[in-house]
């Protein structure tokens, strides 16, 4: 198993390896889905600058506010629009 790793540059770009997809995105938030897990990053004015999913690399550049990491994944837990707006789609 290839080691994960995340590295953060003076809080203005996030690498990130053993991305599986890109779940949701905007220029405030980010849901990511690990081989192992999810990651929300959090900041201002994100864009993604590459998305590689066969090499598993994702790169973010924007002003980098947080990072959490998830054992769920994002898709588990509801789709984005369901949490964004609090309502249950029936």
């Amino acid at each position: 198993m290839e080691n994960h790793y995340i590295s953060i540059e003076n809080r203005e770009k996030i690498i990130v390896s053993q991305v599986a997809d890109v779940d949701a995105f905007d220029e405030e938030t980010l849901w990511a889905n690990l081989k192992d897990g999810a990651i929300e990053i959090t900041g201002q004015k994100l864009n993604i600058e590459k998305l590689d999913l066969n090499e598993g690399m994702l790169v973010v550049s924007g002003k980098i506010c947080s990072l959490v990491y998830t054992d769920r994944k994002h898709r588990e837990r509801g789709s984005f629009m369901k949490r964004l707006t609090g309502r249950i789609e029936k």
